[in-house]
């Protein structure tokens, strides 16, 4: 059975034999498990990766069906983590490898954990923020990261390698990263699957060796407007603070109690315990409409705004962007 399913795969001289079974020993850590994540994931696991470890904290909506194409309108129904419907669906394609799926936000707090044992780590994120956590991360902890990224029908994606490659930082400053995002300009599905596809086929060469293989540079493609070019990676900024001055600023910023989640009109509190949910379900049934699942608590308020309220103890606010309202609603409902 299982060499039957990669036998195409094994056909292919850059992989054969000996890179499947490179393969299915290498473990990958998938942070976002939207449009770009779950590309990733549905191609690491066909490909037989040995162990994929998904985390996300969002939930799948209807305006995620366009492009995330692991989610149906069941998921949408059911008020699915991302992380635990994506799981379930790539159990049924793939039964033989280990898929962990992780309902949590990529704090400083929790990074370390989450990297564990891994061999690589991809990026399924929609923020910057995330994103250079991520990197200072992987050069922090020796990690490759396969950056990506895609709005409207443009995309970028790149594999860092520490102590080979230069990093993120080194092409994009932390300063220079609002502009467009998916949610205020759109984005079209192919654009997601090709940068993901590029993404995925570098991991691929870094997991069976073909380091000679590895692009080497930041991929920039516009199907839209059929533009494409590459940036050839050079020396790194001598002024890294990531790669060379090691200093990895992301690792060391507190975490904002209180975050806007961009264009979703979604403030984001987290909390400083952990939320039994059935307990708040209960207690929030008797002032607010209540819809309880395994893994979160959606909450219909009558002031017009929706509370949703994880384990972790993340809750969003859905309905403002405006956090001094937010956090009233948050003392209001779930206190200080």
């Amino acid at each position: 059975m299982e060499r039957e399913r990669y036998s195409r795969q094994m056909l292919f001289s850059g992989i054969g034999e000996a890179g499947q079974e490179l393969l299915a020993e290498k473990r990958v850590l998938i942070v976002g498990v939207g449009a770009l994540g779950t590309v990733l994931a549905n191609h690491m696991v066909r490909a037989g990766v040995g162990h994929v470890r998904l985390v996300d904290r969002d939930y799948v909506e209807a305006s995620n069906l366009q492009r995330q194409m692991l989610f149906d309108e069941h998921d949408v129904q059911a008020v699915a983590p991302k992380a635990i419907a994506a799981k379930e669906k790539l159990e049924k394609v793939n039964s033989s490898i280990h898929i962990e799926a992780l309902v949590e936000d990529v704090t400083t707090e929790n990074i370390e954990r989450l990297m564990e044992g891994v061999d690589l780590v991809l990026d399924g994120t929609d923020n910057f923020n995330t994103r250079f956590l991520l990197n200072d991360a992987c050069f922090k902890w020796a990690r490759p990261f396969g950056y990506g990224g895609a709005v409207s029908a443009r995309g970028m994606n790149a594999l860092f390698v520490p102590g080979e490659t230069p990093c993120l930082r080194c092409f994009i400053s932390s300063g220079n990263t609002q502009g467009e995002t998916c949610d205020t300009v759109g984005v079209i599905a192919p654009i997601v699957d090709i940068v993901a596809s590029y993404q995925s086929v570098e991991a691929l060469k870094y997991f069976v060796e073909a380091k000679d293989k590895l692009t080497r540079s930041l991929k920039t493609v516009d199907i839209w407007h059929n533009h494409a070019y590459n940036l050839a990676f050079k020396e790194p900024k001598k002024d890294c603070p990531t790669c060379q001055m090691q200093e990895y600023p992301a690792l060391r910023q507190e975490e904002e109690a209180a975050t806007t989640l961009c264009g979703r009109e979604t403030v984001q509190i987290r909390g400083n315990q952990r939320l039994d949910l059935k307990k708040w379900a209960k207690r929030l049934t008797q002032v607010a409409d209540v819809h309880e699942t395994p893994f979160l608590v959606r909450v219909l308020l009558s002031e017009g705004e929706r509370l949703v309220l994880f384990a972790d103890g993340r809750v969003l606010i859905q309905g403002t962007e405006d956090l001094t309202r937010a956090r009233t609603l948050y003392s209001k409902y779930i206190g200080d």
